[in-house]
């Protein structure tokens, strides 16, 4: 790679990333074969972290493996792409430059070389080097070098190469996208629309950002009434943050800057989100975290590239690492409310509830009017068994929506489950009901409700109506079944109960109350030695205690006697049957 942008930055630690352990080149794979019998211990465990994705626990034992085999391209590469993971771009670029030097490369160093020339300015060499064999894709290779000439200075040249690369099979809208901003970045904002709304080379498909250069190129061209019409023909009056604060500038009549694509290095970050989005749900999740954290990299204000970044993580289970790049939103920007609320649940995930509900009750008291951030603040609640106050929250951000529509079944199914919690039934069926009545077909409510009906031993015909038509949506749900099975018992029909709680617990096998059930399921049929084997089964894994109690009582006394002693009723039936 021309240039020597990694000169001069310090290494520090060696991290390895997970999930990118087999992207090494054939020089990596001979390494990893090479592995001496005294690195062997912290060879395996670093690859351990990384397939659990413990970049930290990885820094070190990688560290320790380099510092014997300086020279091991494996783990060159695997550092490399932890440290572009960690944020830590430096520290991967002076990989690089190293793997460069011993006259080898892989794609992860030039996608990181990429970046660091960019943000170095050296378009010139960056450009150069690009005009020749492919190193990252022919996608990427091609765009990047596009904003290298115009980085350089070299407009016709660039416009001419988008062209070309929009004459390929299935690159033109990446490429035409990415020439409507070069063209929006020097100033040609007509020639940038034209592209944009299709006048000049057919219609492409709207994207969220390209929506957003969209009404940044119209306001520039005096066309904020168009600007505003667009984002209603794209969301309707659903606008997220973004959105909503271009509409509210829009309406007050503020020409918006074109801040899209600031220069080159922007263009070519652009060109990393534009792949990362692509790739999300496509490549593994480690895989397309390189190319939105090395946009972040080229543009530190990329918020997109941020908050895709932070959910890569989380779905990776880097929670802590997450939270941090969810911190690293600025309050001044329209998608700080987002990032708070991504920031709340990363910091509940990874064991600090606590924090996470800290962060929502400032965020409610510095966004009073926001519901979602009062619905937000519920579910975390709700999740740490705070009924009281999450039925609180739950008001306050119901009591916000100003019109009900099918998308909010959810928050009144989920202050139903409080309410019930919370001894306050009347109240949850009526939001059980209300839940329903927004989305009539929903399993999880049908199968709440009906088993609800059924532990209260009260309309047990409807419980069964409610729970077949669950058990029809979900067929292979263990707790709708187990639900089938309970309300047949309940009703007296024990021969059609066994069936659904068999099949409950082959799906649940190690649930305490499953297994309780189909005992007393067994029992009722007069199979008796069955029944004990599964309250046995159901003591091993650990009921609360109060149901362990009863099942013990159950395993010496038997079913008929418990219920009698429970129910007076059913001890005058023992006592007949007697």
């Amino acid at each position: 790679m021309t240039g020597r942008w990694w000169r001069g930055i310090a290494l520090g630690g060696v991290v390895c990333t997970a999930g990118l352990v087999g992207m090494a080149t054939p020089h990596a794979a001979q390494a990893q074969s090479e592995v001496s019998f005294g690195l062997a211990g912290p060879y395996l465990s670093a690859r351990q972290a990384s397939v659990e994705n413990d970049y930290k626990r990885a820094a070190a034992l990688y560290s320790q493996a380099l510092l014997a085999d300086p020279t091991n391209l494996a783990h060159m590469e695997n550092a490399m792409a932890a440290y572009v993971a960690l944020a830590e771009f430096d520290a991967a670029a002076a990989l690089a430059g190293r793997m460069f030097d011993t006259g080898t490369s892989s794609q992860v160093a030039h996608m990181v070389a990429v970046a660091a020339q960019a943000r170095a300015g050296e378009f010139a060499p960056l450009e150069r080097t690009l005009n020749g064999a492919a190193r990252i894709g022919p996608l990427v290779d091609g765009l990047v070098r596009a904003w290298a000439l115009v980085g350089d200075g070299q407009m016709a040249a660039a416009f001419d190469l988008f062209d070309e690369i929009a004459d390929r099979d299935g690159l033109r809208a990446f490429a035409l996208y990415h020439k409507a901003l070069a063209l929006a970045h020097v100033g040609d904002f007509e020639g940038s629309w034209a592209i944009l709304s299709g006048e000049a080379d057919g219609e492409i498909a709207t994207t969220r950002r390209g929506l957003m250069a969209e009404v940044q190129i119209l306001s520039q061209m005096d066309q904020n009434g168009l600007a505003l019409t667009r984002i209603s023909q794209v969301y309707g009056a659903d606008l997220d943050a973004t959105f909503a604060d271009f509409a509210l500038r829009l309406q007050g009549g503020e020409t918006l800057p074109f801040t899209h694509v600031s220069d080159a290095a922007h263009g070519i970050a652009e060109v990393y989100y534009t792949v990362s989005s692509a790739l999300d749900g496509e490549a593994a999740d480690s895989y397309s975290l390189l190319y939105s954290r090395l946009a972040e990299a080229m543009q530190p204000d990329h918020i997109d590239a941020l908050l895709l970044s932070a959910k890569y993580l989380e779905r990776l289970g880097r929670h802590d690492l997450a939270t941090a790049t969810y911190d690293r939103v600025p309050r001044s920007a329209p998608e700080f409310v987002t990032a708070e609320l991504g920031r709340a649940e990363a910091l509940r995930m990874s064991g600090a509830p606590d924090a996470a509900v800290e962060v929502l009750q400032q965020l409610a008291e510095s966004n009073p009017d926001l519901s979602r951030v009062h619905i937000k603040l519920g579910d975390t609640l709700r999740r740490m068994q705070r009924y009281d106050s999450a039925v609180e929250a739950y008001d306050t951000g119901l009591e916000l929506i100003t019109q009900i529509d099918a998308g909010h079944w959810f928050t009144y199914f989920a202050r139903g489950v409080v309410l019930e919690r919370s001894g306050r039934w009347d109240e949850a069926e009526a939001d059980f009901r209300t839940a329903l009545h927004l989305n009539p077909d929903q399993p999880q409510v049908l199968n709440y409700l009906g088993y609800s009906l059924v532990e209260q031993n009260t309309r047990l015909e409807e419980a069964l109506d409610l729970i077949e038509r669950a058990a029809f949506a979900k067929p292979d749900s263990g707790h709708i079944l187990d639900s089938l099975g309970w309300v047949l018992y309940r009703l007296g029909r024990y021969e059609e109960a066994v069936g659904p709680m068999e099949t409950a617990v082959e799906l649940m096998a190690t649930d305490p109350t499953v297994n309780d059930h189909l005992g007393d399921v067994y029992w009722s049929v007069g199979r008796e030695t069955e029944a004990r084997f599964q309250w046995q089964r159901a003591l091993s894994f650990s009921p609360d205690e109060e149901d362990a109690v009863r099942i013990r009582a159950k395993l010496e006394f038997g079913l008929d006697i418990v219920i009698a002693n429970e129910d007076p009723e059913a001890a005058i039936a023992v006592a007949n049957d007697g």
